[in-house]
């Protein structure tokens, strides 16, 4: 046990690193010029309405998507990548942020709780123009939304966040120096699920969760929580705004990003996340397997990142396990978890980020959904995807 906790601590603190650190830090920062904004719309000259939901399915059997920053998406030249890679690999997919960790809404939200909280960044001038290009390739649109780790809101909504008992007149703070929530604060469940409504309505085909938990590092036992009793399990409070979620969005497909220990821990990890309370829940589940993010001595390797596909094949293995167990029909839910495509504990070159597609590919077999591609920079190993 105490084996398991060590490893579970390392694991937390790399994944909280790695994730938390976007492809450019700039969270107050005003949008790119003009120029480079609009032409990241396609056509300065055209005002595009919001995209009509579509009468087809776009939902592919497996997708295959890779991790954009909003700042990248507001840069013609990395949407050209984009649409290049998809023109000539595997990948059908993105994963834009709208809402990143530093809790600012990343393009013209129409939203007054995001106007009032002073939660808008216009980031991407023209994010109806964008999501109609990428749509026209023939790209799967996903929104990545973080949500209780939240600054803004934070500030704007103390009565909200999680305090310091040191200091009851300030925030508490987490290792890099960001405000949470209390993940028990249901107008903070409301103000996101707003947020992903209105993506659907942009024409998002899916809407993925991100921090969707309590907070891993920090000094943890200073926090203080307006709402949550601290006695109700934190997995029970997850579990009841993922039913609550799911309610309020019944037909939008759902994604959620899991630690990666949650494959094959069975207590919350500290933070709320067990992984048969999401099954019900959620269209893709998305553990973040890492190689690099589990301890030294998992499964008897000194190095983990050095044996991307023995640690990715058994926690999918273990994760596949679980939801057959809880669905046998296996109809509830699906795998499609998060790779490493960056160097961290080994260099992680085509043949390293390829050995974890194949381990998906292995554990899940018909039940193959796909998988996600992590770099922060978003610039991705494309020798390591097949051709089209």
């Amino acid at each position: 046990m105490v084996i398991l906790a060590i490893i579970a601590a390392f694991f937390i603190y790399f994944q909280k690193n790695e994730v938390s650190v976007p492809f450019d830090l700039e969270p107050t920062a005003e949008a790119e010029p003009a120029t480079v904004a609009d032409l990241a719309a396609g056509d300065n000259s055209e005002v595009r309405e919001p995209l009509p939901p579509s009468s087809e399915n776009r939902q592919p059997k497996t997708v295959k998507a890779i991790y954009v920053t909003s700042w990248s998406a507001s840069r013609e030249s990395y949407i050209d990548y984009i649409i290049d890679i998809a023109r000539n690999t595997e990948i059908n997919g993105v994963v834009i942020d709208i809402k990143d960790w530093s809790g600012y809404v990343a393009y013209d939200t129409a939203l007054p709780a995001v106007e009032e909280y002073g939660a808008k960044s216009v980031r991407i001038r023209n994010i109806s123009a964008l999501l109609q290009r990428l749509r026209e390739e023939g790209i799967y649109l996903i929104a990545r939304i973080t949500v209780f780790q939240d600054p803004v809101l934070a500030s704007a909504r103390p009565d909200l966040a999680v305090q310091s008992k040191a200091n009851p007149a300030a925030l508490w703070l987490d290792r890099s120096g960001l405000a949470w929530i209390d993940p028990a604060a249901k107008e903070s469940w409301d103000y996101n699920i707003a947020i992903a409504r209105e993506a659907v309505e942009l024409g998002f085909d899916e809407i993925n969760f991100d921090y969707i938990r309590f907070p891993s590092d920090g000094n943890l036992g200073d926090m203080s929580f307006p709402l949550w009793d601290e006695s109700t399990p934190r997995h029970l409070i997850m579990r009841e705004f993922f039913e609550y979620m799911r309610r309020e969005l019944p037909d939008v497909n759902l994604s959620i990003d899991l630690f990666g220990l949650s494959t094959v821990n069975h207590d919350d990890l500290g933070i709320g996340q067990i992984i048969e309370d999401v099954f019900e829940y959620f269209d893709y589940i998305s553990p973040m397997v890492y190689p690099s993010h589990y301890a030294p001595g998992f499964l008897g390797y000194q190095n983990p990142a050095s044996y991307p596909y023995e640690v990715v094949k058994y926690s999918i293995d273990r994760a596949l396990k679980r939801l057959l167990a809880f669905d046998p029909t296996g109809e509830s839910a699906r795998l499609r978890p998060w790779l490493q495509d960056f160097n961290l504990g080994a260099v992680y070159d085509a043949g390293m980020v390829r050995s974890q597609i194949a381990a998906v590919y292995d554990a899940t077999g018909d039940d193959f959904s796909g998988f996600l591609l992590w770099n922060s920079s978003n610039i991705y190993t494309l020798e390591a995807l097949r051709p089209e």
